[in-house]
């Protein structure tokens, strides 16, 4: 296929070329290293010694702790030191780092692709959002937040834990892809008040204030704000709209951002309270969904919060017992300004979309270990009060779309981890979820987990899930974009895995696993080909198979070093054809090395995408993007300081665009810098 080379660099796949190179030869020389550093003596060591040594472990796999190599899933896990010396900025930057993830951003949003599967048009809703287990996904689009609206700093997360493949049987709707569960700081690892400062290209600038700490034995706080303004870049060319009429295709002050967040964390014995809140505006460059190019009232605004009781106790009979009663409330509002002249004379109207929601949860979940079995019972309600969507003239307040609605969904879960030999085990459990809009669907998962040898785990894996369609999908009519199609009903995937999972001495690990699923009723975005106009159909389905390979390892002085490499292919199961935004290849490179006796640390990434297809049948070109971060804990008394430069090498590229852009690609960010100061008293 044709490849957008007018627009995007001929020398992309020369530079990847070379980076490639760059990654094999780090991924032998780091793999020497390792293995000549392991002492003699952990080869003698058992699976079980290297467990309570290396192993780390994982509460979202199964709703309880378990290592990562007895979880019934695929699982990687960020932890808060790496966030730091990566210098990642938002969760989407977190999620690009990890094996088989992507991000597309169409410079308002960004959404994140697993597995070779990120459809236009959808708002994260294939990947379930959790907040130390809370669900993040809002109740109208469904949405997964991982910009800067999500409402959580990244200083404040201790790990992020990412579950891969299908987890309904536990989780319900939107756990289709990946579970995404963010663990965020107690008081105790603040330690007391830290202030936080940065400054970053295109006028960026970031703070934050903390309080955290352990008072008494009972009772823990952590209290955070943050505030995060950014004039964005000044100027951005788009050849689809180079006229005269339309500013020769550029977008001046189009791309600034502004969030605020704030999060407390309370904890008095078996009692936690959390809350979060996050508000979030953006500028839009793009003119999407026809709108006039180039105009500054084009903005998007996202507000959201929540309020999670829970009590967790174990009795004496090691009967585990975990309750827990929430309130959300999401609140979307969108500027969008079209021109209805059928002249020269512009005759100028701005059109704003908004949306409410809010809803009451409850969960009640109860662990027992009996002889074998680990049995694991759990049900889930929500109450959705609100699912409000509108759309009006910003001027005469003529209204063109006031839908209310309201709904109710609950869920039963059970869950066996059966230990039929002391390497063997037995994960199986079902789920049966009901929802008002359409009904129930019931959804399975089966892991057989089996430890062949020391150090060394297969998993045999397969689930099934489902994803409800959206009340955005389901309902939003414009008359100027958009038709609704109430009779969507949901789709449905069907995941299996084989991982193998070797540790070589104390301080290495090496997996691979193979991948296939198949979804069906697929729920797309298309054009009605009676109004010309988007709207969202159960499409015929999608197929994907894929290989994934990493090479994990941490040895000497706080040196830690992982590569991954993914191959898949993702089709349109009736036409066999490439799904757009599919990259068949995916590489990365994550190395941290310490410098000036430990004083400073660095972190460098690659991140190689290859080509991927756009709406209009062309492939953007490969790139290989290049982060180099230099970090320095306690430089001073109390001080860390942060160097980031992001883009190293100014790769050109571009994210494919949705059927709302006129742009095939859109550009992404060049080189950016970043200083961060962070004092803690």
């Amino acid at each position: 296929m044709k490849s957008e080379s007018d627009s995007l660099p001929k020398d992309t796949s020369v530079r990847a070329m070379f980076h490639l190179s760059i990654l094999a030869i780090t991924l032998a020389s780091t793999a020497g290293l390792a293995l000549a550093q392991a002492p003699d003596d952990l080869a003698s060591k058992s699976l079980e010694d290297l467990m309570n040594i290396e192993v780390a472990s994982v509460y979202s796999a199964s709703k309880y702790s378990q290592k990562v190599t007895e979880a019934p899933s695929s699982v990687s896990i960020v932890t808060s030191e790496q966030i730091q010396r990566y210098g990642y900025r938002t969760l989407a930057d977190i999620l690009k780092s990890v094996r088989g993830f992507y991000v597309t951003n169409d410079r308002n949003y960004s959404y994140v692709g697993v597995r070779g599967f990120s459809r236009p048009g959808d708002y994260n809703t294939r990947v379930l959002l959790l907040v130390d287990g809370h669900r993040m996904n809002d109740n109208v689009y469904d949405n997964a937040p991982i910009g800067r609206e999500f409402p959580v700093d990244v200083d404040l997360i201790e790990r992020v834990e990412i579950v891969r493949g299908s987890s309904s049987s536990l989780y319900g709707t939107s756990a289709f892809m990946a579970v995404i569960n963010v663990i965020t700081k107690r008081g105790r690892d603040v330690g007391g008040v830290e202030v936080s400062a940065e400054g970053a290209s295109a006028g960026t600038y970031n703070g934050r204030f903390s309080y955290g700490n352990k008072l008494g034995n009972d009772f823990e706080m952590l209290l955070s704000g943050s505030y995060y303004d950014s004039r964005g870049k000044r100027e951005i060319y788009y050849q689809e709209f180079d006229t005269p009429a339309t500013n020769n295709g550029i977008a001046l002050d189009l791309d600034g951002e502004e969030s605020k967040t704030f999060l407390a964390n309370l904890s008095f014995r078996d009692f936690t309270l959390h809350g979060t809140y996050g508000s979030r505006q953006k500028a839009y460059p793009t003119a999407s969904y026809g709108t006039v190019f180039n105009d500054p009232r084009a903005r998007t605004s996202d507000r959201r919060g929540y309020l999670d009781l829970q009590y967790t106790h174990t009795f004496s009979n090691q009967l585990g017992l975990l309750a827990r009663a929430s309130y959300d409330s999401y609140r979307y509002d969108g500027a969008y300004v079209y021109d209805y002249s059928d002249n020269s004379t512009p005759l100028l109207a701005v059109g704003v979309d908004s949306s409410r929601g809010s809803w009451l949860s409850g969960e009640l979940q109860l662990t027992k270990t009996v002889s074998r079995h680990r049995l694991t019972f759990g049900t889930e309600y929500r109450d959705n009060l609100k699912q409000n969507q509108g759309n009006y003239d910003l001027e005469t307040l003529v209204v063109s779309l006031d839908d209310r609605r309201k709904s109710k969904n609950f869920g039963l879960f059970l869950q066996d981890e059966f230990v039929i030999r002391e390497n063997l085990t037995l994960s199986a459990g079902v789920r049966y979820d009901h929802h008002t809009t359409y009904g129930g669907t019931t959804n399975p998962r089966v892991a057989l987990i089996y430890h062949p040898a020391e150090k060394t785990t297969v998993k045999v894996l397969y689930g099934a899930a489902f994803r409800a369609p959206n009340n955005f999908e389901l309902f939003y009519e414009s008359g100027d974009a958009f038709n609704a199609n109430p009779t969507l009903r949901p789709e449905t995937i069907k995941t299996g895995e084989l991982v193998f999972e070797k540790y070589l001495g104390d301080h290495v690990r090496v997996s691979a696993s193979g991948f296939v699923y198949r979804i069906k009723g697929l729920i797309s975005q298309q054009i009605n080909p009676e109004s010309d106009l988007i709207t969202f159909g159960n499409v015929a389905g999608a197929r994907s198979k894929g290989l994934e390979f990493e090479f994990d390892s941490r040895f000497g002085p706080g040196f830690e070093g992982n590569v991954s490499y993914t191959l898949q292919k993702t089709q349109d199961e009736a036409t066999k054809e490439t799904l757009t935004n599919s990259p068949r290849h995916l590489g990365k490179l994550n190395v941290i090395a310490p410098l000036f006796k430990r004083r400073v640390f660095a972190g460098f990434e690659l991140q190689y995408t290859s080509q991927r297809r756009t709406l209009v049948g062309l492939d953007t070109p490969a790139f290989v993007l290049s982060n180099l971060t230099l970090f320095g804990p306690k430089l001073a008394k109390g001080l860390d300081a942060s160097f980031g430069v992001y883009n190293l090498f100014n790769q050109k590229y571009g994210d494919p665009g949705g059927e709302e852009h006129r742009q095939n690609a859109i550009e992404q960010d060049g080189r950016t810098v970043r200083v961060k100061l962070t004092y803690h008293f």
